[in-house]
């Protein structure tokens, strides 16, 4: 154990794991040590024979664990972008550990009597605000942990517990596996005809990679409309690619329609016992919105402006589907979800005369890092990047960037991880290495994640607008990381409800289509030559195309998983049941409309099974709502300038939930959220 990596706190700058040194055979004993000294730790704090004090329980419990921390941060962290089969392994024997450990620790009946008198004489301690913040979100969290319930029911709490943890961990492991399955590999390139040279060579090292030598392979990414049917021109192969998304994780090894029905199921027996009509009403009682109504209400304001859209968007396309069989004499067919993003396009093309293998030369992603992204965060908040190759990395692909604050003093370690692999799990996030805390005397490690396809050897690597939005939304998280500025890790950074740690990361986007910004990034990757005016007119006014579907495919994905946690236990389908439940959810939704199917089906919907976010997808609409005030408060007060920036940093950025999120941004905004702003910005307003 002398020699374990973990055992003691990193020496590299920022406390940065040791990549170098962390072999898989490290992980085990040092979860092993970690939990022990926890629960050493935790008995001393609980059987403290002083009585309860703030710092002797709620402050000394903030210090505890620290190696446990340390190990479970990094592996979770690499496990979801790096993994390989032994981590996986480690992953499916601790992740009910881990569970039980946190049992443990909020049912152990000592510990939370002390948490308990102190909350009860809270107003007698004269906690400065952030001091009671941190007992206030103690003693909520060890409430909606079970401290309260019998000791029976505590024993079934952790048994649930054990098996809801084991079986989001099984569900987790299925989809990176099924979507690694799911690949579509061709074998003729002419099938390939429509993607560029660059996206054709980067399908044929997908598929040297897995030893498919002569073919090309079309890897998936997470959500259900896969990028490349905006462009192959080929229906039946957009059809394969289309099915292959879709029916992952929905039979055979990696079958999940199991798993979902006993993850329903079990969380639903959990919100009973706990007290709640259902787990949607348990997880949404903590967060802004409060309840299933309000979430309700909150998506009723959208929706049919959003779907209304969405129709004729199709009533388009199919009218261009039409013209185009009659033209060239050929049978018409009716518009399919495979179809849409192939003929959305030519729609755009003609529309906007928008073109995206006209604007990808300008795109090119260091250019948006460098002139964009790190541009819009310096014009801000005054921060500066410096790229530090001497530190590890865990893939030669990672960059390291120190980041330092407008008085030169160093602020955060940023590592950009944002290139496809098939240890990686899809999509893109976030992810702190290390969290900020003054009283730890931490400094963030923050990490942002994306999937883009990477091209051949010498090949540059060129943007959709799509895939630069997403660079600024992440980086926006990752802001809200590196700018915390709290006392206690508790409360640091992006540890928020989830429909607030939304809001600074889809308001960061805003910049990704600010022509100021877009000026200094979007530059042509050979000439240096900037994108001429009325061509980046064309790429703005062309984003508010579209968003019918966008709203709609995410509204519906929203209200599925609204329906899978409103249910009681004895509501949950069998296995075989799970596919007509979900039929049958977005046929009561409203949203139910055959071309645009949700973002996620239930069998690959892992932010609802798997990472955090059951009841809680709709997060993303009611943070953006907040995002787009955010953005006409900045219109309003000049835009891009320091002043703006550093008014957001003081106000939310740097607060994490040192206040009540909501009253934060009260204070920054200076009246309550209004929702004509989002409708606006995706060119809902009006309705259709």
């Amino acid at each position: 154990m002398a020699d374990n990596p973990f055992m003691q706190p990193s020496t590299l700058p920022f406390e940065l794991p040791p990549f170098d040194r962390i072999r898989d055979s490290d992980y085990l004993p040092a979860f092993q040590a970690g939990m022990r000294e926890q629960l050493t730790e935790v008995a001393r704090i609980a059987h403290n024979p002083q009585p309860a004090a703030f710092d002797n329980t709620i402050v000394a419990l903030e210090r505890a664990g620290q190696l446990l921390q340390r190990v479970d941060a990094a592996f979770g962290r690499l496990n979801a972008c790096n993994t390989n089969p032994r981590m996986q392994e480690i992953d499916t024997e601790m992740a009910p550990k881990l569970t039980a450990q946190q049992d443990a620790i909020h049912l152990d009946p000592a510990l939370w009597a002390r948490v308990d008198a102190l909350y009860e004489k809270r107003a007698s301690l004269h906690l400065e605000p952030e001091s009671l913040q941190l007992l206030t979100r103690y003693h909520t969290e060890f409430v909606r942990a079970g401290a309260r319930l019998t000791a029976a029911e505590q024993t079934r709490l952790r048994a649930l517990n054990t098996e809801i943890s084991t079986l989001t961990t099984r569900f987790k492991h299925n989809v990176l596996k099924a979507t690694a399955d799911g690949a579509v590999a061709v074998e003729d390139l002419k099938d390939l005809d429509g993607l560029s040279e660059g996206q054709i060579g980067a399908a044929a090292q997908a598929a040297a990679a897995r030893g498919l030598t002569g073919k090309w392979l079309i890897t998936l990414q997470n959500t259900t409309n896969q990028p490349l049917l905006a462009q192959l021109t080929n229906r039946a192969l957009r059809e394969r690619i289309y099915r292959a998304s879709i029916g992952r994780a929905s039979g055979g090894a990696t079958d999940n329609t199991a798993v979902i029905a006993q993850l329903v199921k079990l969380r639903a027996e959990r919100a009973a016992l706990l007290g709640y009509a259902s787990h949607a009403a348990y997880q949404l009682e903590d967060e802004s919105a409060g309840s299933p109504a309000a979430v309700r209400d909150m998506i009723s304001q959208v929706a049919p402006a959003a779907l209304a859209r969405a129709r004729a968007e199709a009533a388009d396309i199919q009218k261009l589907i039409d013209t185009q069989a009659r033209v060239s004499g050929t049978p018409s067919f009716t518009l399919q979800p495979w179809d849409w993003s192939f003929y959305a396009q030519q729609v755009r093309r003609a529309r906007y005369d928008f073109d995206q293998a006209r604007v990808a030369p300008y795109f090119e992603l260091d250019h948006v890092l460098q002139d964009g992204v790190f541009y819009a965060a310096h014009q801000l908040y005054g921060l500066s990047f410096k790229e530090r190759r001497d530190l590890p990395v865990y893939q030669p692909d990672v960059r390291v960037f120190e980041v330092s604050d407008a008085d030169g003093e160093p602020l955060a370690l940023f590592l950009a991880d944002y290139f496809a692999r098939d240890n990686k799990q899809g999509g893109a996030w976030m992810a702190a290495y290390v969290t900020q805390s003054r009283l730890l005397h931490h400094k963030p490690v923050v990490a942002n994640h994306l999937n883009i396809p990477k091209p051949q050897a010498g090949q540059p690597v060129l943007l959709s607008f799509d895939e630069v939005t997403t660079m600024f939304h992440e980086f926006g998280h990752a802001l809200h990381g590196m700018l915390s500025r709290v006392r206690y890790p508790k409360l640091a950074g992006t540890a928020v409800p989830r429909d607030f740690v939304e809001y600074p990361s889809q308001y960061n986007e805003m910049w990704a289509r600010e022509p100021s910004v877009v000026a200094h990034y979007a530059r042509h990757y050979q000439s240096g030559e900037p994108m001429q005016p009325e061509l980046l007119e064309k790429v703005l006014a062309a984003q508010k195309f579209n968003q019918g579907y966008a709203t709609t495919e995410y509204l519906a994905a929203a209200l599925l998983d609204q329906a899978w946690h409103q249910i009681s236990a004895a509501q949950a389908p069998s296995p075989a049941e799970v596919p007509a439940f979900e039929q049958a959810a977005l046929r009561d939704s409203g949203l139910d409309y055959s071309p645009v199917p949700p973002r996620y089906h239930s069998t690959y919907f892992s932010h609802i099974f798997e990472s955090g976010y059951s009841a809680g997808y709709y997060a993303y609409l009611w943070s953006e709502v907040l995002a787009r005030d955010t953005g006409q408060w900045f219109h309003t007060h000049g835009g891009l300038t320091r002043a703006n920036g550093d008014y957001l940093r003081t106000q939310v950025l740097s607060r994490g939930r040192s206040e009540d999120p909501q009253v934060l941004f009260r204070n920054f905004y200076g009246r309550a959220p209004e929702i004509a702003p989002l409708l606006e910005y995706r060119g809902l307003a009006g309705g259709s």
